[in-house]
């Protein structure tokens, strides 16, 4: 056993996200980044495939990919009320880091572990971010899924996926905390 760490469990256990609408600037410099990667990249990966790696996308970038987001949403006909919400997603950020997942061939390694490990390197880069004392949000959206965005806007290659888009900044408005699990409802105990 370890010696106990009451301050990490307490991080643990007040960490939350912020809308990403509300993050401002300041932003995390070119050390703290640098940081919050090294920080997101230790993680269990079985096999050490390492089936992640990442895109900073800093204002400009961002709002490239808010151009692409406007042009897909009206070639794929999304519903045009709910187009400014995906377009903003890309536009209003200063400073967003993308997760992709990168599968590796592996015997040993099956597709969803390599999945599981790349979602551990978001919930790593968001703990950091915050442990930093930015705000973050991790999101999706269409976007995420659409292989032309994926491909023209952000390079993939055709078997690799987001596993998130996680916006930073500074934490301006502060909305409520969400409700948490009722852990009696979702936990099961086997003793035998």
């Amino acid at each position: 056993m370890t010696a106990e760490n009451p301050e990490a469990l307490k991080f643990l256990l007040t960490r939350r996200s912020y809308p990403a609408r509300t993050l401002t600037l300041p932003i995390p410099d070119r050390a703290g980044i640098d940081l919050i990667l090294t920080a997101a990249a230790r993680v269990p990966d079985h096999g050490k495939l390492e089936p992640w790696r990442f895109i900073v996308l800093h204002k400009p970038a961002l709002q490239r990919l808010a151009g692409i987001v406007a042009r897909r949403a009206e070639e794929l006909n999304t519903d045009p009320e709910k187009r400014p919400k995906s377009i903003a997603q890309y536009a209003q950020t200063d400073l967003a880091i993308i997760v992709v997942l990168s599968p590796k061939p592996s015997a040993k390694a099956p597709l969803a572990e390599q999945t599981y490990t790349a979602g551990a390197v978001c919930m790593n880069l968001l703990h950091a971010v915050t442990a930093l004392g930015f705000g973050a949000n991790w999101l999706s959206g269409w976007p995420s899924y659409d292989r032309v965005f994926l491909t023209e806007g952000l390079g993939l290659a055709p078997d690799e996926t987001m596993a998130g888009i996680i916006h930073i900044g500074s934490i301006g408005e502060t909305a409520p905390d969400r409700p948490r699990p009722d852990l009696g409802r979702i936990t099961t105990w086997v003793s035998a």
